[in-house]
């Protein structure tokens, strides 16, 4: 039995398509070569150029090209969790100026005060609650020591009123009879005080002040705008006695230049 040889593949014949001489000349000539082209068709027919361009993407707004929300979004990448963090963001920046703007507008005046010069402010008028016989509330306000405004008993208060509001930035107060330590003792002088301080929309700002049992000057820093009236109401003091009233040698407002 004799062995057969394969049989020798043989390549088909690529089929011929019969095409037209010529397209019809009803579609969009080609960008580059001006061939005319079947309509639906992407590239050009002669040069294989692109027939249609891509399309304009619409510009971002203005909050897309701040981080970190400048990323292009795809569908379904959390651009509602993006939306809501910054309407959140706003909300917290709203919310932070309402709360925050007062606390901030303090802290600037009061670096203004300490970095400011001061000036001393007289009173326009000046009246007491009650004083003792010989000591009257404008010893309290004449710019000398040697006098004071005698208070028969705690509760009376001295009220000094202004013609002008202005920026309240303290009040020095001199307690007692005098300057000398040893006339100190012997009367009676304050050792707390409230000041009532009334602003030009009629608010009143009470402060609490303790007061040192030692001659000279008492610094209280304020920092209140548009002041038009202080009251000084004595509420305790050392060294009280029949016939000795307490004393108030001097009470000094100033303001900042």
């Amino acid at each position: 039995m004799v062995a057969v040889q394969p049989a020798r593949p043989v390549a088909r014949r690529p089929a011929v398509r019969p095409v037209e001489a010529d397209e019809p000349a009803d579609g969009p000539p080609c960008p580059a070569c001006g061939t005319p082209n079947l309509p639906g068709r992407r590239f050009c027919r002669r040069c294989a150029t692109p027939l249609s361009t891509p399309e304009q993407r619409a510009p971002l707004p203005w909050w897309r090209t701040v981080w970190p929300f400048r990323r292009r979004v795809r569908i379904g990448s959390g651009r509602l969790l993006r939306r809501t963090l910054l309407v959140l963001a706003v909300a917290g920046l709203v919310v932070a100026g309402v709360l925050f703007l007062p606390a901030g507008r303090y802290v600037f005046e009061d670096v203004r005060d300490k970095l400011g010069g001061t000036a001393e402010v007289s009173p326009s008028g000046v009246t007491a609650s009650a004083s003792a016989p010989g000591h009257d509330a404008a010893a309290a306000v004449d710019g000398l020591t040697n006098e004071y405004w005698g208070a028969p008993a705690l509760g009376a208060s001295l009220n000094c009123r202004f013609g002008t509001p202005f920026r309240l930035v303290g009040v020095v107060v001199h307690t007692g009879v005098s300057k000398e330590p040893k006339e100190f003792r012997q009367g009676a002088r304050p050792t707390r005080a409230d000041l009532l301080i009334t602003t030009a929309d009629g608010e009143v700002k009470k402060k609490t002040v303790t007061l040192n049992d030692k001659p000279g000057p008492q610094t209280v820093r304020t920092g209140i705008s548009d002041v038009v009236s202080v009251e000084l109401v004595l509420r305790a003091a050392t060294g009280q006695a029949e016939g000795r009233p307490i004393a108030v040698g001097e009470v000094e407002f100033f303001r900042r230049t």
